[in-house]
């Protein structure tokens, strides 16, 4: 039964024509002959990705249809035109049906990342196509695909701007009332961490008069949330002084220097094994430990030592926001992480909230991969 998975790797593919380039348009078919779908070539573990399982031509129409259907979805939504916040995902990939593809918006600078050959082959097509349907709302197009894709041939790329004019690279994006200084040229990911917008909403909630540990702070996403959500005292972690330099602009655009907020550049590890300081509430919003399936072992254990040192920093009744966002570590095997490190350190503890990514971030129902950002909320005693 087909399943329509969007991905095929190279082990179900018994043969590849001679002469296929890399980023080429590529039909499969079963070994009757049967026609399965289309979808890009590339040499590697991932060998299509597909785009369409119906067989139909893959033009300028097609990704034209394909984009506006994802405008369309993120204006039902209510992401545009929005006074709160203007910053969302607007191509999410395999949820919108084009796998390889991400493409962010920042108050109108369009950030995208190519993630296979052929969507960065495709870029100034797709550059021209979100001109033509929201050009208004474009002031600036960058590319940002350097590093995301390992290619096989000499194709080459750059992060850069091709359209508008940016100064610097930087802009100033506003999230939920909030203002950030984003970098999104230099930055990580496209810029800013955007999945995390509702769950640091939700952090707001449960800040009010408690002290607290933001570790892999980065550019103080979760620090401002809970500076807003009255904090009494918020201490940043974060090995990177490029991002601290981001958190110290953030604080100052949105007037909380006067707050009681510390900023320690320090390996996070090394800061939770001070006994000598407890929080009422720790976010632990680390990097993907696993970023592919062969270190999948070596990820958890690091989720395990991490969440291990911080049920130790935590109060009585504290509350513990602790994230992965390795794709290859399911919800299961994650739930069952912080099981361990709960009953290793002696903690009771439950769940009060499981959170993922926000609805600008659709997960394609047939590719449970695309569930990448997993969290919860523990109530710790």
């Amino acid at each position: 039964m087909l399943r329509k998975h969007p991905w095929v790797f190279s082990g179900a593919i018994q043969e590849v024509e001679q002469g296929i380039k890399e980023g080429s348009i590529v039909e499969i078919y079963d070994c009757s002959g049967g026609f399965i779908a289309k979808g890009h070539y590339q040499p590697g573990t991932i060998s299509v990705r597909i785009l369409s399982f119906d067989n139909e031509e893959i033009n300028k129409d097609f990704w034209e249809m394909k984009i506006l259907s994802a405008i369309k979805k993120r204006k039902q939504l209510g992401f545009f035109d929005n006074p709160d916040t203007n910053v969302f995902r607007l191509i999410n990939s395999e949820g919108d049906g084009l796998s390889g593809l991400i493409a962010d918006y920042y108050d109108g600078n369009l950030v995208i990342q190519a993630h296979s050959a052929g969507m960065l082959l495709n870029m100034e097509l797709f550059k021209n196509i979100f001109l033509d349907l929201m050009g208004d709302k474009i002031k600036t197009i960058v590319n940002k695909s350097s590093g995301t894709v390992s290619f096989k041939s000499n194709i080459k790329t750059k992060d850069e701007i091709i359209y508008g004019n940016l100064q610097n690279g930087g802009i100033k994006i506003n999230e939920n009332g909030i203002d950030f200084y984003v970098d999104i040229l230099e930055g990580q990911k496209s810029g800013f961490f955007i999945d995390q917008r509702d769950n640091r909403k939700l952090l707001e909630k449960y800040s009010y008069n408690k002290r607290i540990l933001n570790t892999f702070c980065y550019s103080g996403g979760f620090s401002l949330y809970a500076l807003k959500g009255g904090a009494a005292e918020v201490t940043s972690a974060d090995s990177s002084r490029k991002a601290v330099e981001l958190l110290e602009k953030n604080i100052l655009i949105n007037n909380f220097e006067n707050r009681n907020h510390n900023i320690v550049i320090v390996d996070v590890f090394d800061f939770l094994k001070n006994k000598d300081k407890r929080y009422d509430l720790i976010i632990l919003d680390p990097p993907a430990f696993a970023k592919h399936i062969s270190s999948l072992n070596r990820g958890l254990q690091g989720y395990f030592n991490l969440n291990r040192l911080a049920l130790d920093q935590l109060e009585e009744n504290g509350i513990l926001f602790t994230f992965s966002c390795s794709q290859v570590v399911s919800k299961e095997e994650f739930k069952k992480t912080i099981f361990k490190a709960a009953l290793n350190a002696g903690r009771e503890v439950s769940i009060i909230h499981q959170l993922s990514q926000p609805a600008d971030h659709p997960i394609n129902i047939y590719h449970p991969e695309g569930e990448y950002l997993k969290g919860l909320v523990l109530s710790v005693k």
